[in-house]
C-alpha cells in the first residue's frame, strides 16, 4: 500500500485559513473569498512558488469539495421564485443572453478564439448565485424587488447550465438520443425518490426524531442530507452524467422538503455550511489555483488576448439583457442588476475542467475562461454596489421606485411573492 503524504493538504489548510483573515483585516477590499482562495492555490501550486503538487488526498479532498459546493449551491435556489413574476421576467432576460451567447460564441469559432460555439455559450451565460448573495445580504437588498430579481435570474443561469453542461458535454452515450433518454430516466428516478422522501419527510415520528437527534453527536437530519447528496451524485455517475448533477438536485431536494413551508431547524444550514465552507469547499477552490497553469497562458500570446475577450462577452451576454429590468426598477439599478449577473467563477471551474477533458476547449483556452471567471468576480460586483451607492445608501434603494415600480408591486401575485419571502413567513431564504 503506497503511503500518503498530507504535507500538501497542509499547506492548502493553512492557505483557506490566512485568506478569510485577509479578508477581516481588510473589510473594504471588494473581492470574494473564492478568488482570493483561487489566487492563493497559484501563489502556492507549481506556478509560483511549487510548495503543493495535486495528489490523491488533495484530488480527493477537492472532488468531495466540488461535490459539496454544488449541494449548497442548489440549496441556495428558491424554486418557488422562478415560478413568479419576477421569476418570468428573468427568464425573459436569461433567453436573451442564450442568444448573445450563441452569437458571440460563433463569432469567436469563426475568428478562431476559444473552444467549441455550443460549450462556450453554456459557459458564458452562467452566473454564480453564491458569490451574489453575501453582497445582496450587506447591502440589505436580498428581500426587495431588485434583491429578489438578480437572485432569480442568477438561480435560472446556474440551474439551466449544470443541465446543460451534464446532458451535452458529460454524458457518457455518444448519441443525442441516448443523452436525452438517461437524462430523462435519471430526473424521472430522482423524482420518484424526491416525492416518496417528501411523504415521508411529513410523518410526525419522523420530524419528533430529528429532532431529538439534531443536537446530539447522532446529527441524524445532517447525515441524512449529506448522504442523500452523495447517493445523488453516485446515481449521476451510473447514468453516465457527471456527479454535479446529483448533488446539486440533491440540494434543491433539501431545499423544497427541509426548508420550505415548514419550520426548519434553526441550525440546520449554518451546520451544512460548516461543513461545506468551513474545510471542503475552500480546498476545491484552493485547488483549482494549484491546477491553474499560469506560465501556458503567459507564453501564449493569444490565449492571454482571450481573456478581455472572454470577460468582455460576459459583460455583453449577461449585462445587456438585464436592461429588461429598467421599467421596473430604473435604468441604474438594471445596470447594477446586469453586472451582478455577469459575475461568475464556480460554474467556470466545473465547466473548464469537464470541457478539457471532453475536448471542447484546449488546457491554455480553458486557463483564459478561468482568468475571465476571477476577474468578472473580483470586479463586476464591486462596480455594481457602486452603482447603488451612487444613488444614496443602501437602505434607501428599494425606496427609490417610481410609479410603474409601485403599480408593478400591488398586482396581487407580486404581493402575494413578497409575503411568502418576507422575513416572518416560514420560507426561509438562504
Amino acid at each position: 500500500m503506497p503511503t500518503l503524504s498530507f504535507d500538501g493538504v497542509l499547506v492548502i489548510a493553512l492557505a483557506a485559513v490566512v485568506v478569510p483573515a485577509v479578508l477581516a483585516l481588510a473589510p473594504r477590499l471588494p473581492v470574494p473569498g473564492a478568488v482570493l482562495e483561487v489566487v492563493a492555490g497559484i501563489l502556492i501550486g507549481p506556478s509560483v512558488l511549487g510548495w503543493v503538487h495535486v495528489d490523491a488526498p488533495i484530488q480527493v479532498l477537492s472532488d468531495l469539495g466540488l461535490g459539496m459546493l454544488l449541494f449548497l449551491a442548489g440549496l441556495e435556489i428558491d424554486v418557488g421564485g422562478l415560478r413568479g413574476p419576477l421569476g418570468r421576467l428573468a427568464s425573459w432576460a436569461f433567453g436573451g443572453s442564450v442568444l448573445l451567447g450563441l452569437a458571440c460564441a460563433y463569432v469567436f469559432s469563426l475568428a478562431g478564439v476559444g473552444g467549441k460555439p455550443v460549450f462556450l455559450t453554456v459557459v458564458l451565460v452562467s452566473t454564480s448565485a453564491g458569490l451574489l448573495l453575501p453582497l445582496l445580504k450587506d447591502a440589505g437588498l436580498h428581500r426587495a424587488p431588485f434583491g429578489q430579481l438578480v437572485m432569480a435570474a442568477a438561480a435560472l443561469a446556474e440551474v439551466v447550465p449544470v443541465v446543460m453542461l451534464s446532458l451535452l458535454f458529460s454524458a457518457a452515450s455518444g448519441t443525442s438520443a441516448g443523452r436525452l433518454s438517461s437524462l430523462a430516466a435519471l430526473l424521472a428516478l430522482l423524482a420518484a425518490i424526491g416525492l416518496a422522501l417528501g411523504r415521508v419527510r411529513n410523518l410526525a415520528a419522523l420530524d419528533r426524531l430529528l429532532d431529538r437527534l439534531e443536537d446530539r453527536s447522532a446529527q441524524l437530519r445532517v447525515r441524512a442530507a449529506l448522504t442523500l447528496a452523495l447517493a445523488f451524485a453516485v446515481l449521476a455517475s451510473r447514468f453516465g452524467f457527471a456527479s454535479i448533477l446529483g448533488a446539486f438536485a440533491a440540494g434543491l431536494l433539501v431545499r423544497t422538503i427541509e426548508l420550505t413551508n415548514r419550520a426548519p431547524h434553526p441550525q440546520f444550514q449554518v451546520k451544512l455550511e460548516g461543513i461545506g465552507f468551513g474545510f471542503l469547499v475552500p480546498v476545491f477552490f484552493i485547488t483549482t489555483g494549484v491546477q491553474f497553469d499560469v506560465r501556458a497562458l503567459i507564453s501564449n500570446p493569444a490565449a492571454l488576448a482571450e481573456v478581455p475577450l472572454f470577460l468582455l462577452a460576459l459583460l455583453v451576454i449577461r449585462a445587456a439583457p438585464a436592461f429588461l429590468y429598467a421599467r421596473l426598477i430604473g435604468m441604474r439599478r438594471a445596470g447594477a442588476a446586469g453586472l451582478m449577473q455577469a459575475t461568475t467563477l464556480t460554474f467556470v471551474i466545473v465547466a473548464t475542467q469537464i470541457g478539457i477533458a471532453s475536448g471542447q476547449v484546449s488546457r491554455t483556452t480553458g486557463a483564459a475562461l478561468l482568468a475571465a471567471g476571477l476577474l468578472s468576480a473580483a470586479l463586476f460586483p464591486a462596480v455594481g454596489v457602486k452603482l447603488l451607492s451612487a444613488e444614496g445608501s443602501a437602505a434607501r434603494v428599494p425606496s427609490l421606485m417610481g410609479r410603474r415600480t409601485r403599480q408593478f408591486l400591488q398586482r396581487p401575485q407580486v404581493r402575494r411573492h413578497a409575503k411568502e419571502s418576507a422575513p416572518g413567513s416560514r420560507i426561509i431564504r438562504t
